[in-house]
């Protein structure tokens, strides 16, 4: 019987746990079938509108809030604290799984790991969390239409090597084409490969714990400065 990967999901701003597995039960559900999947809410009630009103029901959340530039965040290090616990009770998690707010923490928990669809803007984030490439294996799915295509773009290139899945829509989670499908199969199935070998599985488990280790050196530097 072959391992399935378990994958944390992080749902997109003002939308919830609930709603992503809702967005990403039809994209490839044979792929899907490789995987265990956790779905958290956000820790934060939603401040506004969200756009899902009327397409799903509510409770909506936030993991973190921003200014309009998206160069200043709140309550962000409350949340990468609770999402470090998260991870450290409810893991070790193979990988991470995102979608637009909920891709962005995905990417900076992975920069934190490596010590350090878009950046963090704020210089003390990204000197830290992006100085050097993210080498794990990613992929990154960019709509031809999403009002966050160039940042998507821009995300994918702070990693080493990532898989880049474009596709003609706009901010949302794809349906994906036969071409895609077999890269994300393909892709994936390396994975599972390389896992059979007990080094690499244990290397995954400790991942959890290095990543609250990074994040916690991470702030002592900052309150140094």
């Amino acid at each position: 019987m072959e391992k399935k990967m378990k994958i944390l999901c992080l749902h997109g701003f003002r939308t919830s746990g609930s709603f992503l597995q809702k967005q990403i039960s039809n994209a490839c559900s044979h792929i899907h079938r490789l995987y265990t999947q956790d779905f958290p809410d956000g820790i934060f009630a939603a401040g506004g509108k969200s756009e899902i009103e009327g397409i799903f029901p509510p409770p909506y959340f936030e993991w973190f809030q921003f200014n309009k530039d998206f160069t200043e965040y709140t309550n962000l290090d409350e949340c990468i604290s609770y999402l470090c616990e998260y991870i450290t009770n409810k893991g070790p998690f193979d990988g991470l799984l995102g979608f637009s707010q909920g891709a962005t923490l995905s990417a900076l928990l992975l920069g934190y790991q490596a010590q350090a669809s878009s950046k963090f803007r704020d210089p003390k984030i990204c000197e830290v969390a992006y100085k050097e490439k993210i080498k794990v294996k990613s992929v990154h799915f960019i709509g031809a239409k999403d009002w966050l295509k160039l940042p998507s773009q821009e995300l994918a290139t702070a990693f080493d090597n990532p898989l880049i899945i474009n596709h003609p829509q706009a901010h949302t989670v794809p349906r994906l084409d036969e071409t895609a499908t077999e890269q994300l199969k393909t892709w994936t199935m390396e994975i599972l490969h390389s896992l059979t070998d007990s080094d690499n599985i244990k290397n995954h488990q400790v991942e959890n714990q290095e990543t609250q280790e990074a994040y916690n050196n991470i702030n002592g530097q900052k309150e140094a400065s």
